[in-house]
């Protein structure tokens, strides 16, 4: 048997058109020999009646924080009424296709309601219905708990079911539906002659989702990269190949850079040790903001100082436990983070100072640099981000 995993996010699911063309995908999938296992969001964006955010506004914020396990409950509508609406849009074309839950999928995860853990999967229901020539139709983003509860698997929820399910029942391929035709190079908002990335590697697809862009989820990535299963996103109001996500690329391209992305509202902290000079906090002060849940990145640590960046919301809370340790500190708000990636960066000299190059003839600021084997950053105010973005991208030549 050839399982095949298929996604479709709201917007494939959100009307009677577009889910027209869902059930074509999944025809053609089945005349192609495979027995596909079909994962859905729920219906549409907020605004729409039955999108998560809809339903979420249906109660107090005070309510949904109290209770988070009638939250998820909550939340786990939208999901399973396109399960519903998909299994009779099939029944319609002549598919047998039943209706699942997270739960009743196997999907058994921890308690920690409105961002679970997974404890395991157990795909016997699902292996069941292919055997009988069914169609599973599985609602993403839930499970349930050891306790039996519904509980929500966070931010990107979907597309871990996805890969979750695509790793439990060994699946020749993971495919993920949405309405754009792949990756870009860059954000088409931003570069009007962004291209399609036809290949790409785990590890490079990773990092343009943790570093902002916004196709699939990290945790999604990291789940079909243990198990090796390629991921594939495809448009489902087009024919377009789509983007293949595997261990590596097939076709090696002679560019060294595969795309770039960005990510706002961060805040530059400058810590002078001297300035901290006498303070028994300042030596530890890494560890109090990790206890306290604030998260950093860009960290560069000199003798004469500590540089790093935050996340614009937590800078409240930033300041408040500074204040608390006595500890003096510097900020730059108002920062983008452009992150230039491609798995070819390692070992080829010069690609730094090619970038410095062109930020710096460009007129823009670089606040702070970092690299690793895959990805090199670059800090800059936001209001040069878009600027920085187009100029790398040109001079790569990374476009149609």
């Amino acid at each position: 048997m050839k399982i095949l995993i298929q996604k479709f996010g709201g917007t494939s699911v959100s009307t009677e058109e577009r889910r027209g063309l869902v059930v074509e995908k999944i025809k053609r999938a089945m005349e192609d020999g495979y027995s596909p296992v079909i994962v859905v969001s729920a219906m549409g964006r907020k605004g729409q009646p039955y999108a998560t955010d809809t339903l979420l506004s249906l109660v107090s914020q005070e309510f949904k924080e109290a209770n988070p396990l009638a939250a998820d409950l909550l939340m786990s509508c939208g999901e399973i009424i396109s399960t519903v609406i998909m299994c009779d849009e099939l029944k319609e074309n002549g598919v047998a296709a039943v209706p699942l839950t997270g739960g009743q999928a196997g999907i058994v995860t921890d308690n920690k309601y409105n961002n679970a853990s997974i404890v395991k999967v157990n795909p016997d229901r699902i292996l069941n219905l292919l055997n009988e020539d069914k169609v599973p139709v599985i609602a993403g983003f839930q499970g349930i708990s050891e306790n039996g509860y519904v509980t929500t698997l966070g931010r990107g929820g979907s597309d871990t079911t996805a890969s979750l399910l695509g790793v439990a029942l060994h699946a020749e391929e993971i495919q993920i539906f949405t309405d754009v035709d792949g990756i870009m190079t860059a954000d088409p908002r931003v570069v009007s002659d962004a291209a399609l990335i036809e290949e790409i590697s785990y590890n490079e697809v990773f990092q343009l989702a943790d570093e902002g862009a916004k196709v699939i989820h990290p945790r999604a990535v990291e789940i079909a990269m243990k198990a090796n299963i390629p991921l594939v996103i495809k448009n489902t109001l087009s024919e377009c190949g789509g983007t293949v996500i595997s261990s590596y690329r097939k076709h090696k391209s002679d560019n060294v850079i595969i795309g770039i992305t960005s990510m706002s509202d961060r805040v530059q902290v400058t810590m002078d040790t001297a300035q901290n000079a006498g303070n028994g906090n300042y030596p530890h002060v890494l560890d109090e903001i990790a206890k306290n849940r604030i998260s950093i990145d860009l960290i560069n640590i000199f003798p004469k100082e500590k540089v790093f960046t935050i996340d614009g919301k937590d800078l409240r809370a930033f300041g408040e436990l500074m204040d608390s340790l006595g500890i003096k500190f510097s900020i730059i708000e108002n920062c983008s983070k452009i992150s230039v990636i491609g798995s070819s960066i390692r070992g080829v000299p010069g690609v730094m100072a090619r970038i410095m190059r062109v930020l710096e003839s460009s007129g823009i600021t670089v606040l702070q640099t970092a690299d690793s084997h895959t990805t090199i950053w670059c800090l800059v105010s936001s209001g040069d981000a878009e600027k920085a973005i187009v100029a790398l991208h040109n001079d790569f030549n990374l476009g149609n």
